[in-house]
């Protein structure tokens, strides 16, 4: 994997001095039948030619179900043909019912392209957009997506794209799922869900010693933060940029959409004295084999001044590399790099399970999956590992599977953080800060969920009104 070495050089020094150095439902009666799931989409377009500057596609989702469904929960699939293999898209949503603030969109590329597919438009929700009755729809979403370059898109060989379709009707050509089970339309040929199963279990396993946090906090020096187990970093060192400041109080709590968010801001003014990386990680080692899930935010775009800087914004497992090489080392990410860097031009993220590296002279043993897309908005990253394998999931989706090889042999911590790889992506001097935003952490210890099943133990969390518990015993 083509990392540059200041981030690898600095993966040990992270490890020890950070990680290690710093201080079910009930059944339903004999009487009552099970709840309906379903979903349909409606659709029309605004722009009807072959050739337009941007695809329009306006949506409404309907809940056809017999109970109430949480829109965060829904995935809608418009599927088309890129317009080159290196085009990249932007998505805008113009107006909404639920408010564009809680419509998200995301790029993402088909297993098995055919003539009239190779990508698709994923569109999802924040909690923000709450729930749909039985019998109710989302209303008018305007949403559009364009190439980045503002190339003119032929639309003529779009597997979703109606010419005809200028009001509103049901569309079996756009796809609708609900915690990762298709409940509305058909993808192109070869591209049905297959894993995780078309119908998965939603109910998970019962048992499994479990750290779940909801990051409810009053801010980066509540007391509940290091008696639950996690560190908000201020120690120096890497990764990133020489000499920059690892800013605790740049970590803060909000109330989104009934939900607490935990978020990490990044800042600099183009200089290392003025370059304020976040991190926030277990104080204890102890997460091996299980499922480890986040809900996380991802952002192409700095909140304030100019863009450009080549930003990593990460979920991650770590060890400590005890000696160069050692093979009882053990790291598995996911990183977002926006703006490129390690020397990719533009947004992509990686998912990579180390077995061992040696920082000097550079040796690295890894196996990774990579998407160069933008990848802007809400995510739910699932990672499983068990005994034969290790498993990335993106929203539902599997993202990539590597080798047993790369399974670890010693238990690790739970990370976030956002960093600068460099200064040398935007060499301006105007002050400019990046948001990274975490919504939930959850790790079941020795028990692979489906992401379907993720979704189901969170919930019930909630519910519960269980913002934390950890009853994963020490290693």
């Amino acid at each position: 994997m083509r990392f540059a070495k200041n981030r690898l050089r600095t993966a040990a020094a992270t490890a020890t001095a950070v990680a290690l150095g710093a201080a079910g439902l009930a059944a339903l009666p004999a009487t009552a039948s099970a709840a309906t799931a379903g979903l349909n989409v409606q659709y029309r377009t605004s722009a009807t030619g072959a050739s337009a500057d941007q695809a329009e596609p306006w949506i409404k989702v309907k809940n056809t179900g017999d109970s109430s469904v949480q829109l965060s929960g829904v995935k809608v699939r418009y599927y088309f043909k890129a317009d080159s293999a290196s085009a990249t898209y932007r998505f805008a949503c113009s107006w909404a019912v639920k408010g564009c603030a809680n419509v998200t969109g995301t790029f993402g590329t088909l297993t098995s392209p055919t003539s009239t597919a190779d990508r698709y438009l994923e569109i999802g929700f924040t909690s923000g957009a709450g729930s749909l009755a039985a019998g109710a729809d989302t209303g008018d979403m305007q949403l559009r997506f364009y190439q980045a370059s503002w190339q003119p898109l032929n639309q003529s060989d779009d597997y979703s794209f109606g010419a005809s379709q200028t009001s509103y009707g049901s569309w079996s050509k756009i796809t609708a799922q609900l915690a990762g089970t298709t409940l509305w339309g058909t993808a192109p040929a070869g591209n049905g869900p297959t894993d995780p199963p078309t119908d998965p279990p939603t109910d998970p396993p019962a048992g499994g010693a479990t750290l779940f946090d909801d990051f409810n906090y009053s801010g980066y020096s509540d007391p509940r933060i290091s008696a639950n187990g996690w560190n908000v970093r201020s120690n120096s060192g890497g990764p990133g940029v020489p000499g920059a400041t690892w800013a605790p109080e740049n970590v803060t709590f909000s109330t989104t959409g009934g939900n607490s968010i935990m978020n990490l801001e990044t800042s600099t003014a183009g200089t290392a004295a003025t370059t304020e990386q976040t991190e926030v990680l277990t104080k204890a080692t102890k997460f091996k084999n299980g499922t480890y899930a986040a809900r996380v935010k991802f952002s192409d775009a700095p909140r304030s001044g100019p863009d450009g800087d080549r930003l990593v914004q990460t979920f991650f497992t770590i060890n400590d590399l005890t000696a160069p090489m050692a093979d009882n080392y053990a790291e598995y990410d996911f990183e977002y790099l926006p703006n490129g860097g390690w020397g990719e031009p533009a947004n992509i993220l990686y998912t990579t399970s180390w077995e061992t590296y040696n920082p000097d002279p550079w040796q690295a043993v890894n196996q990774h999956t990579e998407s160069r897309q933008s990848f802007s908005g809400w995510h739910d990253l699932v990672l499983t590992i068990d005994g034969s394998s290790i498993k990335y999931y993106i929203d539902g989706q599997l993202f990539g599977t590597h080798d047993a090889a790369y399974l670890p042999e010693r238990p690790m911590s739970i990370n976030f953080n956002q960093w600068l790889i460099d200064l040398a992506g935007q060499t301006s001097t105007t002050a400019r800060s990046y948001d990274q935003q975490v919504d939930y952490v959850l790790h079941i210890k020795d028990q692979v969920l489906t992401p379907a099943q993720v979704a189901t133990k969170v919930n019930a969390y909630r519910s519960a009104g269980t913002t934390f518990q950890d009853t994963v015993p020490s290693s």
